[in-house]
């Protein structure tokens, strides 16, 4: 799985400094620091982290605010706000671009890794009419579960197949082998794109690993798959207008 990737907007740089350090030992993966709004931007169309860490104050007449507006019409990422003024003025101008968390300077690192557990944990459920704490969701073109204290990711195109077994689903990845997230097909396969195909009703496959169809079977990476009669027919009317 790959690492989460967090970007640092803070133009004090030993602040973002320590943050680095911190987050890097957390097992995260951390962009070079932004200190402005046009660095921000730059690094979010470029890299494109999966959350973002944003000093409401910033050097230039953008402020981390203007980042975060960003963010919330073009990226859809959870942020964080990071302040060293946490009075009722600042909180309630945060307040109005809904961020994820609020960190309050100075802190530690289980400060920072409690702001980052819950503005996961707030963008897991904000789609949600039902809160699952184990269910995965969807940043971009990733999955994301919790193991141990941990969010982990998972990049779509490198899912081989999804085997389902009640309410849990078995991920099987082209390099990290695999792992269960509790869930269902039907929660799922509206953040996947087509080249995931459902060819049985407790197996979806990723077309891209797809090797041959037989009568009742799929080939996928080595691994033989069920294959139902009407998913049959209608996999190959894919392929054929593939």
């Amino acid at each position: 799985m790959d690492k989460v990737k967090i970007l640092i907007v803070e133009d004090e740089l030993v602040i973002a400094l320590n943050m680095t350090d911190i987050l890097e030992n957390l097992g995260y993966e951390v962009l070079e620091t932004a200190v402005n709004y046009e660095e921000a931007i730059e690094l979010l169309e470029d890299e494109k982290p999966d959350i973002a860490i944003l000093d409401i104050q910033l050097a230039g007449t953008k402020t981390g605010i203007d980042v975060a507006q960003y963010i919330q019409s073009n990226r859809k990422i959870p942020l964080i706000f990071l302040t060293s003024n946490s009075g009722k003025a600042t909180i309630e101008k945060a307040k109005k671009v809904s961020p994820s968390a609020f960190l309050v300077k100075p802190f530690v690192a289980e400060d920072l890794f409690a702001s980052i557990e819950i503005a996961m944990h707030n963008f897991q459920d904000q789609p949600r009419k039902s809160k699952k704490e184990e269910s995965p969701f969807f940043i971009g073109d990733a999955l994301f579960v919790k193991e141990r204290n941990n969010f982990h990711k998972v990049k779509l195109k490198d899912i081989i197949y999804l085997k389902s077994d009640h309410v849990y689903i078995e991920i099987n990845t082209i390099s990290k082998g695999k792992f269960n997230i509790r869930g269902s097909f039907n929660e799922i396969s509206e953040n996947l794109s087509k080249q995931f195909f459902r060819v049985h009703r407790s197996y979806m496959i990723n077309l891209d690993f797809l090797e041959s169809i037989k009568s009742s079977s799929v080939i996928i990476e080595n691994a033989e798959i069920p294959l139902s009669k009407s998913h049959r027919e209608e996999l190959l009317k894919i392929i054929s207008i593939g």
